[in-house]
């Protein structure tokens, strides 16, 4: 649906996607999911997205039981369900979707749809992460910062914040200006030596 080599053309789009979704190709059946929830092609119907993901989803898509999870969690299409929505994005997550993994991450460390539990969003944080997700980045930062479900490090916090703001991330240059100031220059200095150093899994 980018027009790569030729017009971009919603609704002719939405005619090869839907041909090939009704044929049970999974990523056809995501993205003429896309094109209704966001009424690129064919009018804006939530539940129609929510039908084509889920055809997705249920083929093990994981873009699509991401998708599905955000529908869920915000309540689009379906009746809101924080439970459904940790459901999709923990499918979507065991598969290496960074976002997912982000949004699973959030879920644990507010509660919902699951006891919270800070340990478990540290863990999908840092999935998301080391895959070079600058707001699983920032968030892991701030885990560090605080404490909370890892012992207190300010220099592993500085290097996940430092390496979220490198990518534009406002919350991370604005937790690392923070956080600098109540940092020694050899603190500092260490963690801009393990920024320097990190790579993406």
């Amino acid at each position: 649906d980018n027009g790569q080599g030729v017009p971009r053309d919603d609704e002719a789009a939405v005619r090869w996607y839907r041909r090939a979704a009704e044929q049970g190709y999974a990523i056809a059946q995501n993205n003429l999911g896309v094109m209704y929830g966001k009424g690129q092609g064919v009018p804006r119907d939530d539940e129609a997205a929510v039908r084509w993901y889920r055809q997705a989803a249920e083929q093990g898509h994981a873009g699509a039981q991401f998708n599905l999870g955000v529908m869920y969690r915000k309540g689009q299409g379906v009746p809101r369900d924080d439970e459904a929505a940790v459901r999709w994005y923990r499918q979507a997550a065991d598969q290496g979707h960074a976002s997912a993994q982000f949004n699973l991450g959030a879920m644990y460390r507010k509660g919902l749809g699951v006891p919270r539990d800070y340990e478990a969003a540290v863990h999908w944080y840092r999935q998301a992460a080391e895959q070079g997700d600058a707001s699983a980045q920032n968030n892991l930062g701030v885990m560090y910062d605080k404490g909370q479900g890892v012992p207190r490090d300010y220099i592993e916090a500085y290097m996940w914040l430092s390496l979220a703001a490198a990518q534009a991330n406002d919350k991370a240059a604005r937790n690392l200006d923070r956080l600098e100031k109540g940092m020694t220059p050899g603190q500092i200095a260490a963690a801009q030596e393990l920024a320097r150093n990190w790579r993406p899994r």
